[in-house]
């Protein structure tokens, strides 16, 4: 089954092909449908998820998966929440974004402070008005320390740590991350609810 991906970030792309490897779906980027993203006004990572999979779907008459996914802190309110990608501005690279969020964690030096989780949400249409979309979720906790570490993943990984190995995000190899990431959860969730709908047959 031919599926559109409704994301234009490249990290999220690599990680979803990859957990999804071998399930039978190929997945089409909506870029190169030529699709511009859909707004995400909503206050949820479901709400955004499924406004995300139904306009790329309506888009190319092709079932859609989409993903809304950020990091949140108790400490600081549930911020970034669904404004993660978006944390520093419009515009924000992830440097700018994890800048920010040091910044606010300043005068909050305590380990227990600093607890953080990511949250992912997906969500597959097989049209855009399909009333019994598949929704899956995973959840990472962790803490956020001082300083950057390590080179890979994309967004706040380097300075997003998994207490359970000591690696921050950015310190783990992609395989490593699919493992215990929001992402890889919520990815494998929805793989099998797929499979059970027989959505990939």
């Amino acid at each position: 089954m031919k599926i559109v991906l409704a994301s234009g970030n490249a990290g999220k792309l690599r990680e979803i092909a990859a957990a999804l490897e071998g399930s039978g779906a190929q997945l089409i980027a909506q870029s190169e449908f030529g699709i511009r993203p859909a707004a995400e006004p909503h206050s949820t990572f479901l709400e955004n998820a499924l406004a995300k999979a139904r306009h790329a779907a309506r888009e190319t008459g092709l079932p859609a998966l989409a993903d809304d996914s950020g990091i949140a802190l108790p400490k600081l309110g549930g911020v970034p929440g669904v404004r993660s990608a978006r944390f520093a501005g419009e515009n924000a690279s992830d440097r700018d974004n994890n800048n920010k969020l040091l910044a606010a964690l300043r005068n909050f030096p305590a380990p227990q402070d600093r607890r953080a989780f990511y949250c992912a949400v997906t969500a597959l249409v097989l049209n855009p008005q399909d009333p019994i979309p598949l929704i899956a979720e995973g959840f990472w906790r962790g803490r956020i320390i001082g300083a950057p570490r390590g080179e890979n993943g994309f967004g706040y990984d380097p300075i997003f740590l998994d207490e359970s190995c000591g690696k921050t995000g950015g310190e783990m190899s992609a395989a490593e991350k699919n493992r215990v990431s929001h992402r890889g959860q919520a990815l494998r969730e929805l793989a099998r609810k797929m499979q059970e709908r027989g959505a990939l047959r």
